[in-house]
């Protein structure tokens, strides 16, 4: 694996931030102890420029290169953000805060972006400029959006952006990516069946919800197996199923059902939000019942940009000596609406075996720091290079 000595001598100071990180984790956008820490190291690096509260708590550093002929601004990003579950990895540094963990390995994303942004605020090889880009509330609250929305892109002059997570089963190092849509879109969906509730003995006084919302859960399976491509990518998951009674024989007069779809396409997406309101319309018509569907389109596709896609698998071939074809996710990425914005491209990198992202056991692999900072490194010597 051909990483930069320099990061090699730094494994061990990172590896000091990413378990501090770990040890405190913060979810969402309140992420003021991890934003705060950030914000201090760049300053102590000896960026250019530091702007804190961009996307609410996200932050910004500049670090400008030796040179600036070619005129390039490119983005790195990485997510900062915990998640809402408890820890049961039973490790030194695990997590003090009650109810949340980085069991996706923000922690190391973070860790590793700094990591880079000392190296290249030292040497400052490179012919342009790097915004380095901490971002809020990746898991599900939209922090990427929020940034691109306060202006970060325009403000900063940024051209191209680039992205990177963990894969846990991956070699530790190796690197993995694919050109076009690569996570899916993240929608969620509520339907509100009412009826008339009643006694158990007595069903035929009643309208009953509970059969009007299993015959919806059943009937939505045939989305994917009825109304899409059988070669198109989606998923429609019921996931909750509600009552308003508990009681053994109370015939509820309303069920909630919640879910979610993974679609790889726009036609996919509006064609799940069309059949998922016929049919939760229709069984509720059936059965004499009526219904309110609220359908909320959250992530898009995540679609790397052919150009930029092919200059990582070169930055990776560079670090770690080849780069694989990587499968489809049907998990979500805000880092898709960055690169809605800007052209751009999200890579994976190995973990090796460990419990896979959010699992109680997770843990971010500090073996894959020098590699990770590396890739981050190469992409500024790459992308702009000093001239010979």
């Amino acid at each position: 694996m051909a990483v930069k000595n320099r990061f090699a001598e730094l494994h061990d100071e990172i590896t000091a931030w990413r378990r501090d990180l770990h040890e405190h984790p913060e979810i969402l956008f309140e992420t003021h102890r991890t934003s705060a820490i950030v914000a201090e190291k760049l300053k102590e690096f000896g960026c250019d420029e530091i702007v804190t509260g961009i996307g609410r708590t996200g932050v910004v550093g500049v670090i400008k290169g030796r040179t600036n002929t070619s005129g390039k601004v490119i983005g790195m990003r990485a997510d900062m953000d915990a998640l809402p579950m408890p820890e049961e990895t039973g490790l030194p540094y695990a997590s003090k805060t009650p109810g949340a963990m980085h069991a996706c390995g923000h922690d190391g994303h973070t860790a590793m972006l700094l990591g880079a942004a000392k190296y290249l605020s030292e040497t400052r090889n490179f012919d342009g400029t790097v915004v380095v880009i901490f971002q809020p509330a990746e898991e599900g609250g939209g922090g990427g959006k929020e940034m691109c929305d306060d202006g970060m892109m325009e403000r900063f002059g940024i051209q191209e952006v680039y992205g990177m997570h963990n894969w846990p089963g991956k070699p530790v190092g190796a690197f993995s990516i694919r050109s076009g849509p690569f996570f899916a879109a993240t929608d969620v969906f509520t339907v509100e069946f009412t009826g008339r509730g009643g006694h158990g003995a007595k069903p035929q006084e009643t309208v009953d919800t509970t059969v009007m919302a299993a015959q919806a859960v059943m009937t939505l399976q045939t989305v994917a197996s009825r109304n899409a491509d059988p070669v198109e990518n989606i998923v429609v998951s019921v996931t909750s199923f509600e009552t308003s009674s508990k009681a053994f024989n109370v015939i509820p007069g309303g069920v909630t059902l919640k879910g979610t779809v993974r679609t790889m396409s726009a036609e996919m997406r509006d064609l799940a939000e069309q059949r998922i309101g016929e049919i939760c319309n229709g069984v509720a018509a059936t059965f004499g019942g009526t219904v309110d569907v609220n359908y909320q389109r959250n992530y898009p596709v995540m679609d790397n940009h052919e150009a930029q896609t092919d200059f990582l698998r070169q930055v990776a071939t560079s670090v770690s000596g080849g780069c694989d074809e990587a499968p489809l996710v049907m998990g979500g990425e805000d880092f898709a609406f960055m690169l809605e914005e800007r052209p751009g491209a999200y890579i994976l990198m190995g973990n090796g075996d460990t419990a896979m992202v959010h699992n109680t056991k997770y843990d971010f692999n500090d073996d894959a720091i020098p590699a990770g900072c590396s890739y981050w490194a190469e992409i500024a010597e790459q992308r702009m290079p000093m001239a010979s």
